[in-house]
């Protein structure tokens, strides 16, 4: 048989949406302790110099998305009785775990040096390791689901449990964990290393148990998947012009620069969201974490969407509808207040309004970044028409390359915003002037939106349409069986 072996018939079955999707608890997980949780653990918690942290973090993101287009390759190239997949994802689970929970027990009493080296070395491995399940895991997609609206479900139910997965151990942490672990001597569990140990136990436990589970889960799918290219020389040349060859394309580069904008707006308004709640809007902790808790409401609704606007609309249109809707509705309530349209802070109708705003906002932005993993996953066929190669693995890690890579522009921007809007530093709520409230909202909206409004023009470029996604099919199943019949 030719490198387009087999591939699997009809929709995917609940079981494999479910085993493929739970798979990206693991990395939600990961990325949700990475994000929130940290910065503030060695910094504060552990004591390491807060640069000091932020230097760790940075370099081995910078690390780590380097990593991501070769292991991309790597998976689409590999040959083995387990497929081009399953053996990164199924090695991956021990590593993870362990560093994992490694990361958040370091050593008592070591210098401030030694606690540097020991951060950045574990946070490396932990994300390479998390890279070798997340590529070559989100890989299957095009795969498991061929047809132009079964992928938007499959990758659906992915996003569902990313989501949910990370949001269920913040919840938890702010909800149980932290209060339980408040004694006289530190008030707050949030600065207890204690809690921070169990925390590193349950989600490493729950990080192996995702990705063995997913793994098992879409084992028996191997057969059925497609095969490497055959045994060939490969060079260092050789690796890097067939990347260029798969990647170059229009609508890639469509996707490419909405990706990019994207990230950098993402990184804009997640860190400034605790500006907002706490001094902003003058929110407690209590209902910051209700608010956070709405996430689990948003996956549903972003995974539910996904598929009824590819069967509507498409993908490509229901994406900017979607993403036009989210653009406009996320700086809403701060143009309200800063017209003056809204009651004073306190009132119970502001916390409900930013409850609902921020759920359904949260929800579309999740459907809209589906559909963008679908119309993604869509241009594997187009490109091994091209190439006769299947390069799921170079695609998505291209994918998450570009976010990585960018990833901190959006931490610049907010800084920024926050000079330019004369925000004092290490003060309460109620220490800070009206002034740089106002000035606060009134740099973020045009830059949030200018960003959101520049995505949805790069991705408007995209060309692959469903009629087009079939031909490329039915041109694959033709090659498919004169390739294969006896002569």
């Amino acid at each position: 048989m030719t490198l387009a072996t087999v591939v699997p018939d009809g929709a995917p079955t609940m079981r494999t949406k479910l085993a493929y999707g739970l798979g990206a608890a693991a990395y939600g997980i990961k990325d949700g302790g990475f994000s929130y949780f940290l910065l503030l653990f060695y910094s504060q918690v552990i004591g390491l110099d807060a640069r000091l942290v932020g230097l760790a973090i940075t370099i081995s993101l910078m690390i780590d998305a380097v990593c991501d287009p070769i292991v991309g390759y790597w998976s689409d190239n590999l040959r083995s009785r387990w497929g081009r997949r399953h053996p990164f994802m199924y090695a991956s689970a021990l590593p993870v775990a362990a560093t994992y929970f490694l990361i958040w027990n370091p050593p008592t009493d070591w210098s401030q040096a030694a606690l540097f080296w020991y951060l950045l070395g574990l946070a490396v491995v932990v994300r390479i390791a998390i890279t070798f399940y997340e590529i070559p895991s989100a890989a299957l997609a095009p795969e498991l689901a061929t047809d132009y609206d079964h992928r938007s479900s499959l990758l659906g139910w992915r996003y569902y449990f990313a989501w949910t997965g990370g949001s269920v151990m913040t919840v938890a942490n702010f909800t149980v964990l932290f209060p339980l672990f408040a004694t006289a001597a530190i008030p707050n569990g949030q600065f207890n290393r204690d809690a921070y140990e169990v925390y590193g136990i349950i989600a490493s436990v729950l990080i192996f148990v995702a990705i063995i589970a997913s793994s098992l889960g879409t084992h028996s799918r191997i057969a059925h998947l497609r095969l490497p290219p055959a045994k060939r020389s490969i060079t260092v040349g050789t690796v890097f012009r067939e990347m260029f060859e798969t990647l170059a394309n229009r609508s890639f580069a469509a996707l490419f620069g909405a990706a990019m904008l994207g990230a950098v707006a993402t990184g804009l308004s997640a860190s400034l969201s605790f500006y907002f709640s706490a001094y902003f809007w003058g929110f407690s902790p209590e209902q910051i974490g209700i608010i956070t808790a709405t996430v689990f409401i948003s996956a549903i609704i972003g995974a539910v969407m996904a598929p009824i606007a590819t069967r509507t609309v498409g993908k490509k249109r229901g994406a900017i509808i979607i993403g036009l809707i989210a653009g406009l509705i996320l700086p809403a309530p701060v143009v309200l207040r800063l017209a003056g349209l809204l009651p004073a802070n306190g009132e119970p109708a502001i916390f409900w309004m930013v409850l609902i705003v921020t759920m359904i906002d949260v929800g579309l932005i999740i459907c809209f970044q589906i559909l963008s993993s679908a119309m993604l996953a869509d241009l594997v066929e187009q490109a091994e028409l091209k190439t006769s190669r299947r390069s799921e693995g170079v695609f998505f890690a291209a994918a998450t390359f570009i976010r990585k890579s960018v990833q901190g522009l959006g931490v610049i921007a907010a800084s920024f915003v926050l000079t330019l809007a004369a925000f004092p530093t290490g003060a309460r709520p109620d220490q800070v002037p009206e002034t740089s409230l106002w000035e606060l909202g009134m740099w973020y909206v045009p830059s949030i939106l200018t960003l959101w409004l520049l995505m949805i023009a790069a991705i408007s470029t995209y060309k692959l349409s469903r009629a087009d996604h079939e031909e490329n099919l039915r041109q694959l199943a033709a090659k498919d069986s004169i390739a294969i019949k006896p002569v």
